[in-house]
């Protein structure tokens, strides 16, 4: 409702995880660092957690754009509430495979021949795990012997493993404990603080095509953390709400009482 009224070319707060949309606060920006790293130098296991709506897989996204074609092949992988025998076909759909085997150990036979046919063509591979807190056990261990899978120098698959905290919890069980030693690269996504929050909104409203309208007054923004507690996602619904409420008024400015509007519609929904 609000778009034309205030000039954007398209609504500034959607949900969807569009990497164009990113706002790279510190701790995003140190967490993509941390990705290109554990992919560049092959370090095999890389795990990044972030608690819900913090912008993962936006981020996931964003990394998969900035990886060099002509160099990597991708497997994103995100629904892991599958069996192994699942997991092996769907990495190999994902490697553009069309002929693909039946049983498992047929599957891990074909794994291992398209990721050694792919290393000496001089490709990387990396496989992408979201939402890998939901990863049963059995999945689990054949990711790890997936990741045992290697030539004299390095190793064929790389593979990022990206869930929620619960996702550390997995991890530490005793009978993963030879998954875990193979994680040489850990990053925790930390919310935005109140700065990051004022950044990101001016950001969005920007890329959307805003010129200035409607501006957030200081304690609608300082509202927007305090309620959102710095989760992108939160953000985006009572940014959203608030601009609506803003628009109602006809108003060019967001203010405090519109976040706390915005924060009341929002406790309604989920009471």
């Amino acid at each position: 409702m609000y778009q034309s009224f205030y000039g954007f070319k398209e609504m500034p707060f959607n949900i969807t995880p569009d990497p164009r949309f990113l706002y790279l606060s510190p701790t995003h920006q140190e967490a993509l660092q941390h990705l290109k790293y554990g992919v560049n130098e092959r370090k095999g296991f890389i795990v990044l957690v972030g608690e819900v709506g913090c912008g993962k897989t936006t981020l996931c996204r964003r990394f998969l754009n900035e990886l060099d074609p002509a160099r990597f092949d991708t497997a994103l992988i995100l629904n892991p509430r599958i069996t192994e025998t699942q997991m092996l076909k769907a990495i190999l759909t994902e490697l553009g495979e069309t002929a693909i085997a039946r049983t498992q150990h047929d599957l891990v036979a074909q794994v291992n021949r398209v990721l050694m046919d792919r290393i000496e063509q001089g490709r990387d591979i990396v496989l992408i795990i979201d939402e890998a807190q939901n990863l049963t056990f059995e999945v689990l261990e054949q990711i790890r012997l997936l990741s045992n899978l290697e030539t004299d120098k390095q190793k064929l698959l790389q593979i990022v493993l990206m869930g929620q905290p619960e996702l550390k919890d997995v991890l530490a069980r005793k009978e993963l404990r030879q998954l875990r030693q193979r994680i040489l690269v850990h990053y925790e996504l930390n919310p935005l603080t109140t700065t990051d929050v004022a950044h990101y909104v001016h950001h969005r409203l920007s890329l959307a095509g805003g010129n200035g309208r409607p501006s957030f007054t200081r304690w609608a923004l300082r509202a927007l953390h305090r309620a959102s507690g710095g989760i992108p996602r939160i953000v985006n619904n009572l940014c959203d709400k608030s601009m609506l409420s803003a628009f109602i008024r006809e108003s060019d400015e967001v203010g405090y009482w519109d976040v706390r509007r915005a924060v009341k519609d929002m406790t309604n929904l989920t009471a």
